[in-house]
């Protein structure tokens, strides 16, 4: 059986920049919770690094910052 990986600096890369783009929208966490149907908790722990969010949240979350989902993807993982 395949052991499956998590991929830990591009989950918390993900997240600094969700929380990044989330700062300069304006949005609070329970705003953008809110606006893209998510649990505030599910924003809180995505931003933090804690959980691997899904293809279908990121979409949910792009569309309500209304950017493309590859700007939530816009960002260097360190070395």
């Amino acid at each position: 059986m395949k052991k499956q990986t998590r991929h830990e600096a591009g989950i918390k890369a993900f997240g600094q920049r969700l929380r990044e783009l989330r700062l300069a929208k304006g949005f609070t966490q329970e705003q953008l919770a809110y606006s893209s149907d998510l649990e505030f908790s599910q924003i809180s722990r995505i931003e933090r690094g804690v959980i691997n969010t899904s293809i279908s949240q990121v979409f949910q979350i792009a569309a309500a910052f209304g950017v493309p989902p590859k700007e939530l993807f816009d960002f260097e993982l360190s070395a």
